[in-house]
């Protein structure tokens, strides 16, 4: 018994749980409020392949029972079966029973605080599984999350977290700023996953130096008659650089201020010279605490004339009399572990205009350029009025730019210039000097080469011009082919072409200046001489009028002569050649020439083609008219046709279409029945022709000659044993027709005896079987047997061979005789019927004789009789 206890419990064990775990996933805790509902994702997975969920129970604050061996509780839902989900009751389940295992809980009341359980079974498994629920009377706050640092005008990003989502939940997160009358704009997401689930909203903005210290505010809002459910409150802690303050005194004038919170610097402080100034920068925040504060001039610190109060937050700067060298900028910076910032003031110190200079945009400045002169003059305030010298003339200008829009060279000299502003009238310092420069003037080129210049002649040119500043430094020729410069302004061209286009020349300093363009006036031969097709406008058919033009493009001197040729061969001067009714032996290369003082040019060769039907058809035979049988014979239609023949036919000596289109007839090998003639039809779009007929002759080879021969000696040899079968044949016949006396008495009729394919081998001897010999027949003799049925007194008797025979009582009680005569074995149904294939004449004869009076029985073995009728 001690030993079964222990067993029992472990078969108690394996029966009551599994021998794997199962899987949930499934939030380990949940938290909601009274009244809300709570949403449950899950998700399980049954140990082994292909089970699944038979039960599910969901237990409140459940417990093990030693006695039951199970679980009891408070039962919340319970769900067996598993088609329709169950939407009734506080408690909803929204899975399935294979892997899904979703609860709705709603509305949630505070006693479901605490554990439910999850009682699955599948079969012989089960589990139970705990989630915990955390319930509260009022809603949970929610949480703001803060990065670790905040800076002012850095973009953060901040989140307020409510551990809390659920489907059909009508909840809200709003964000606001103390200061701001309206709410931040965010961005809200809930998950409801079986990790996490939750409602979050993230708020992204960029902090000034103002928001810190303020509070930022996260509420919990439901949109139904509730509102406001619960909030968070956090202060902001923005990190900035220190922001600045001035203030600015000068003799017993009022104070002016400026600050760096709005990023504004502080207005112009205008002073005299020999007052006394006093700049105090204050810091108004900084966080973390400043570390050091300077006062700056035009970027240079200004250490001997400032004091520093730490605890004030203070820096002040006084100068006791200023001069004209304490006016520019000056600027207050503060340091602190963010950074730094500064705040400017301009101090302006009054005093006259000093000596005044001008100066020139460009110079030296190039003849009708733009020029701009401008009087400069040191001067607090600016000056408001000038007067302008050229040359020590007063000029009528008061404006503090003296402007030419166009230069000459009348404007060149020196310039000056006073300045006078309301302290006082300056004066004029150094003159400027304007230098106008301008390229070569009058530039011109001349041709040193006699009247005319013909093509290929060499050809020189000068180039002139008459002034320049600054000086000529080179020249630029615009020519074309080959030239060479011997010197500066001398240019040789060599060769010149019969198209030179006008020659030009410039002379350059910093500028060119071109000359007018010459002409040369090349004197050359006719160019571009070529055949013009007047008419037709486009092909030219035989018996058409055709005009031809002889055309050039240029000829200088321009008084020419024109000549025509054919193939060479000069045919008549004129410009145009015409043909009133053209044939196609017009046909040909023809030229052109056209001839002035200088030289003569001729055209490229115009080709004429005449297009016409085809004409002149013959056929030629290759190798020749008469060839051997077994050769090649190649027959070929030649033709006159332009364009060319696209279809040709081919006849024979029966005017037979051979149904050949090719320009050739090939006959590999040729028979002697091919001899004849043989001639051929041509067409092409403009017309048909055809030719005469060509005979071709095709006689024997050696070979059929020998086989002729020997065919024409076995018909001799034939023809001379005629005669001797003949006589055989005569011979013959007399021998049957004395047969045939011996039964002129007898009633006879003529029958066919049918072979029955099998022929049997002729019977012993017996009263009933008679054969007879044929005298026709001298190299074979057949015979045929006929069995007559038995008469009432015959007797049937057994032959030595076994075969039923009938014994006849006498040779003379016989009535009939049968023979038969056959000249030879045939091949068919019929021994005496000639088959379809032609054979030697003969004599086919049977013949039955009845000798007596009596009627005797048809035969029992199909015996056929057929009357031969002659």
């Amino acid at each position: 018994m001690h030993l079964l206890s222990p067993l029992l419990l472990l078969l108690e064990y394996v029966a009551f749980s599994d021998s794997q775990d199962w899987k949930f996933e499934h939030p380990t805790t949940l938290y909601a409020w009274e009244g809300t509902c709570i949403w449950i994702p899950c998700r399980y997975t049954i140990p082994g392949n292909g089970k699944v969920l038979d039960n599910l129970t969901v237990y409140q604050n459940y417990k093990w029972d030693d006695k039951t061996k199970d679980f009891s509780g408070t039962v919340l839902h319970e769900e067996k079966k598993f088609e329709t989900p169950a939407f009734e009751g506080r408690v909803r389940f929204l899975g399935d029973n294979k892997s899904n295992c979703t609860l709705h809980i709603h509305p949630v009341n505070a006693q479901d605080n605490g554990q439910l359980g999850l009682r699955v079974t599948s079969r012989n498994d089960r589990w139970m599984d705990k989630i915990v629920l955390n319930i509260s009377k009022t809603a949970p706050p929610p949480r703001i999350n803060l990065p670790s640092e905040i800076r002012e005008l850095q973009e953060v990003k901040l989140t307020c977290q409510l551990d809390f989502a659920c489907f059909g939940s009508q909840i809200k997160l709003q964000w606001s700023l103390e200061g701001t009358q309206h709410n931040l704009s965010s961005v809200t997401s809930t998950s409801l996953t079986t990790k996490t689930v939750s409602t979050q909203s993230q708020l992204t903005f960029q902090p000034e130096w103002t928001n810190h210290g303020k509070k930022l505010t996260c509420q919990l809002w439901n949109d139904s008659a509730d509102g406001l459910l619960s909030q968070e409150t956090v202060q902001l802690d923005v990190k900035h650089s220190p922001k600045l303050q001035i203030t600015l005194s000068h003799g017993e004038a009022n104070v002016k201020e400026g600050n760096s919170v709005n990023m504004t610097s502080l207005e112009d402080a205008i002073v005299k010279e020999r007052d006394s100034v006093t700049m105090k920068c204050q810091i108004i925040s900084s966080n973390p605490q400043f570390t050091s504060m300077f006062w700056f001039k035009d970027g240079n610190p200004l250490n001997e004339h400032e004091t520093l109060h730490q605890e004030q937050k203070t820096a002040t700067l006084t100068l006791p009399s200023v001069t004209k060298q304490a006016a520019g900028k000056y600027h207050c910076e503060a340091h602190n572990g963010i950074g730094s910032t500064k705040l400017e003031v301009t101090l302006q110190v009054h005093y006259a205009p000093e000596p005044s200079t001008v100066e020139i945009t460009v110079s030296p400045a190039k003849e009708g350029s733009k020029i701009n002169l401008t009087c400069l003059s040191q001067a607090c305030p600016p000056p408001i009025n000038y007067t302008w010298y050229h040359n020590k003339i007063e000029i009528s200008e008061t404006n503090k730019t003296f402007q030419i829009p166009n230069v000459f060279l009348e404007h060149a000299g020196n310039y000056s210039c006073l300045a006078k502003n309301s302290v006082g009238t300056g004066k004029a310092g150094q003159a400027a000097e304007l230098d106008v420069q301008y390229s070569p003037k009058e530039v011109t080129m001349v041709i040193q080469n006699p009247s005319p210049i013909r093509e290929g002649d060499d050809v020189t040119l000068f180039c002139n011009y008459t002034s320049s500043n600054p000086s000529v430094t080179r020249y630029e020729w615009q020519t074309q082919g080959s030239w060479k410069e011997i010197m500066p302004g001398v240019l040789v061209i060599q060769k010149v072409p019969w198209n030179a286009s006008p020659f030009s020349c410039a002379a350059c300093n910093q500028w060119c200046s071109w000359a007018s363009p010459v002409n040369l006036h090349v004197q050359y031969a006719p160019r571009g001489v070529k055949v013009l097709l007047i008419s037709p406008g486009s092909e030219i058919y035989s018996g058409h009028p055709v005009l031809l033009r002889c055309n050039f493009s240029s000829s200088y001197p321009t008084d020419v002569l024109f000549f025509w040729k054919k193939n060479g061969i000069f045919l008549k001067e004129g410009r145009d050649l015409s043909f009133d009714s053209i044939s196609p032996e017009d046909a040909g290369n023809y030229n052109c020439l056209v001839n002035n003082s200088i030289g003569q040019s001729t055209s490229e060769a115009w080709k004429l083609q005449v297009l016409y039907a085809p004409r002149r058809l013959r056929v030629s035979i290759s190798p020749k008219d008469s060839v051997m049988e077994g050769k090649k014979a190649v027959l070929t239609c030649e033709s006159d046709a332009n364009p060319p023949i696209s279809r040709y036919t081919w006849f024979d000596w029966n005017n037979q279409n051979l149904h050949h289109d090719d320009q050739t007839l090939r006959l590999d090998p040729v028979k002697v029945q091919d001899s004849g003639a043989y001639w051929c039809q041509g067409a092409n779009r403009l017309g048909m022709d055809q030719s005469p007929p060509r005979i071709l002759t095709v006689y024997y080879s050696p070979e059929t000659i020998s086989k002729q021969v020997a065919l024409g000696m076995g018909l001799f040899l034939a023809i001379l044993l005629l005669p001797l079968l003949g006589v055989k044949l005569q011979r013959s016949w007399k021998r049957i027709q004395s047969q045939q006396g011996l039964q002129e008495n007898s009633s006879a009729q003529s029958f066919f005896v049918r072979n029955r394919k099998v022929r049997r081998a002729p019977l012993s001897e017996g009263p009933h079987s008679l054969g007879c010999y044929n005298p026709v027949m001298e190299d074979s003799i057949s015979y045929a047997t006929l069995r007559f049925p038995l008469a009432e007194t015959d007797t049937p008797r057994i032959g030595e061979a076994g075969t039923s025979e009938v014994q006849r009582t006498s040779l003379n009680r016989d009535n009939t005789v049968t023979y038969s005569v056959v000249q030879k074995r045939q091949v068919g149904d019929y021994e005496n019927v000639t088959p379809d294939v032609p054979e030697d004449e003969g004599i086919h004869y049977s013949e039955l004789v009845h000798l007596g009076i009596g009627e005797r029985p048809l035969s029992q073995e199909g015996v056929e009789y057929v009357t031969l009728k002659h």
